[in-house]
């Protein structure tokens, strides 16, 4: 009775914050709901007919393939910047501290006035980033107006707020492997790079398994960065599944939120699937 008690609050938490909402959103994904019909709740049983009308979009390849290169470029260098940083501090030198605080600059700020502050370093016209590059003789670069660079201003500033998660949770993992371990190998002369890639690297893979985990999860859905500094434009050329899915519950003036509930819940399959592989990954390395 006592282990009911002191478990009611999480369960309650569980089902108020996650299973309710869960549950919502396959609701509202296989019904028809318009505005009517969300206010006086008489909306029509569809059925996956708001899937099927959402694969066979003309948006959903290039929100999917927009998506898979957002995420995999931000992830990949999130986590090779983090993992740099966090072996470039982990020999503690002078003002180490004021610079680790420093680089969590970014993960502290709001990210409104983050992706605001890149919207206006990367304004074609008065921006500071095309005021640097015309000082050295470039021309100007259209960053958040051209087709050919919309995606990657979006995905420079997202892996600039990135960087400091994956620097805090490598930093932790390279405190718990033992200096011994890093003593006894200079002892048999392994230079710098033989001992990060047979020391470091591998006994890091468990806490570098779990931030890439994170890591996509988050940058799955990402919105915010996306809508401020393009609204997943010009065109599709930066709508991912996330931008999708909020352009059309609240950026029309129109919403849909059958199409932009069944656009989230895809999401929360692709992240499922790979969660059920990290599992999947972690129960064979124990077992081997």
């Amino acid at each position: 009775m006592a282990a009911t008690a002191f478990a009611a609050p999480l369960i309650v938490y569980l089902v108020a914050f996650y299973a309710f909402p869960l549950y919502r959103n396959i609701e509202l994904s296989v019904h028809d709901y318009t505005i009517r019909a969300f206010v006086q709740g008489n909306a029509k049983f569809v059925g996956l007919s708001n899937y099927a009308d959402v694969i066979t979009s003309q948006t959903f390849l290039p929100a999917l393939r927009n998506t898979a290169l957002f995420t995999a470029v931000s992830i990949a260098f999130q986590y090779t910047i983090g993992l740099g940083l966090a072996v470039f501090f982990r020999n503690n030198f002078r003002l180490s501290g004021v610079l680790r605080g420093m680089f969590l600059i970014p993960w502290l700020l709001p990210l409104i006035v983050s992706a605001s502050t890149w919207s206006w370093m990367l304004n074609s016209d008065s921006g500071i980033v095309n005021s640097v590059l015309q000082a050295f003789g470039i021309g100007q670069i259209n960053w958040l107006t051209s087709p050919g660079m919309a995606l990657v201003s979006v995905i420079i500033a997202n892996i600039w707020l990135g960087i400091p998660f994956n620097l805090v949770i490598l930093y932790s993992g390279l405190q718990n492997i033992s200096p011994d371990i890093y003593e006894a190998a200079s002892l048999d002369g392994a230079s710098g790079w033989k001992r990060f890639w047979h020391i470091t690297f591998p006994l890091l893979r468990p806490v570098s398994a779990i931030t890439l985990l994170l890591g996509l999860i988050y940058t799955l859905k990402v919105v915010d960065v996306i809508w401020i500094m393009t609204t997943g434009g010009p065109g599709d050329v930066s709508t991912t599944l996330a931008v999708w899915s909020y352009r059309e519950a609240f950026g029309t003036g129109q919403p849909a939120f059958s199409p932009a509930s069944a656009v989230g819940n895809l999401l929360i399959l692709i992240a499922l699937a790979f969660g059920v592989l990290y599992l999947y990954v972690q129960r064979r390395q124990e077992t081997s």
